[in-house]
């Protein structure tokens, strides 16, 4: 049996109907065979497209983008994913918007779904804004769908909020399912994501949290490093606690770079900013305190300036299983004489992971259109067949 065939029979025996319909907010919202599922038809997709098979489930229709923060990797992924089943891509630019005429949320997302399928959303610069305000759009359209204003509901892909980075997190564990040969190759290996230097003090936490949110899903031994002062949300810890001790594997804290690095299976050193400074910066913000931002920065980046030791060098990885960890990062990375003077990681480590680190980026288009396409299907598996068959067809009658 072909590995593409395998993959839809895989697809058939997993639940997925309460994804229909839906959207993707948090991975710790979805069932185990609905993450799966993720996984399985971003494959099945990447195998028609390495294939030369078509992938456009969609004549029509309309993909929109809305991105809060700056972005490179997720804002083409979405566009390559959007593209690849057949939509447009349209970026909603707040800026040349009615919102400062007092356009209200319900009535932008409304105003902007009369075509679209999907719509996906990066905002994660505010603690306890992105994620509402996502759930806020996709109430809007829900009840535009139901009161007969839009003709379909589009769906909701959270491209990065204060909470979760979804399609990173998928993205960088479909890497690590591939490098290891199978999901099930990943039980009791450990993942060490750690802190690492930065020169820049504001990064988000979504990405930390996300990991030990997915990775705890797993059954692997998950080790959450950081100085003491860069805690993340205490909710999301609880969260990958329980969900370590329901899956048969670990979760620890530790304030040790060097004791999370210690015969670590998989390394993901990066920076974030804590969570009680994210806290008190969107508070400031929302009172308009620019002084008072001035003033915290200075106070984060010197901060940051007494952990530089916190940092991903030759030493640190030779005392991963056998010298030989994986290397992840969501990218860019700040590189020690590449990037800036001082950073997560020296610029040696970085170029001998450099073509796994684009890898495990390039798994993000397909696991955003697999996020789509089982929002927009009620059977998956039926379309994928349906794309390969007509594929199949195509190439008979060249």
């Amino acid at each position: 049996m072909s590995n593409f065939k395998n993959l839809v029979e895989k697809l058939k025996g997993l639940k997925t109907q309460d994804m229909y319909q839906n959207d993707f907010f948090l991975t710790w919202e979805k069932t185990d065979d609905e993450l799966n599922a993720v996984w399985t038809v971003a494959d099945a997709l990447r195998d028609l497209r390495q294939r030369n098979i078509s992938t456009k489930v969609f004549d029509s229709g309309l993909g929109i983008s809305l991105f809060r923060d700056n972005s490179t990797r997720t804002r083409f992924s979405f566009a390559s994913a959007c593209n690849l089943l057949g939509l447009e891509v349209q970026d909603l630019d707040e800026g040349k918007s009615q919102i400062a005429h007092g356009e209200t949320v319900r009535e932008t997302a409304n105003m902007i779904s009369f075509m679209a399928d999907v719509i996906g959303i990066r905002d994660d610069m505010y603690i306890g804004k992105g994620n509402a305000y996502m759930h806020e759009v996709a109430d809007s359209v829900e009840s535009g769908y139901k009161d007969g204003v839009l003709e379909q509901r589009p769906t909701l892909v959270n491209l990065q909020c204060d909470i979760d980075h979804p399609t990173q997190c998928m993205a960088d564990a479909l890497h690590v399912i591939h490098e290891f040969g199978g999901i099930e190759n990943l039980k009791g290996k450990k993942i060490a994501m750690s802190w690492a230097y930065s020169p820049s003090y504001g990064k988000p936490l979504s990405v930390p949290q996300g990991v030990i949110g997915l990775f705890t899903r797993l059954g692997m031994d998950v080790v959450l490093a950081h100085p003491e002062g860069y805690e993340v949300m205490p909710e999301v810890a609880k969260q990958a606690e329980k969900q370590a001790a329901e899956c048969g594997g670990k979760f620890t804290v530790t304030n040790d770079m060097k004791e999370a690095f210690k015969d670590a299976d998989i390394v993901y050193p990066k920076s974030w900013a804590p969570f009680a400074a994210m806290e008190k910066r969107t508070n400031l913000y929302a009172e308009g305190d620019s002084e008072g931002i001035k003033k915290l920065e200075k106070e984060l980046l010197a901060q940051n300036a007494e952990h530089k030791d916190w940092a991903c060098t030759e030493e640190m990885m030779k005392l991963t299983k056998d010298g030989k960890a994986l290397y992840l990062h969501c990218l860019p990375a700040d590189i020690t004489g590449v990037s800036c003077e001082e950073g997560e990681v020296d610029g040696s480590v970085f170029d001998r992971y450099r073509d796994p680190l684009y890898k495990e980026a390039s798994f993000k288009p397909y696991v955003i259109a697999a996020m789509i396409l089982l929002e927009k299907f009620k059977d998956p598996a039926k379309v994928l067949e349906k794309l390969e068959a007509r594929g199949q067809d195509r190439i008979l009658s060249e």
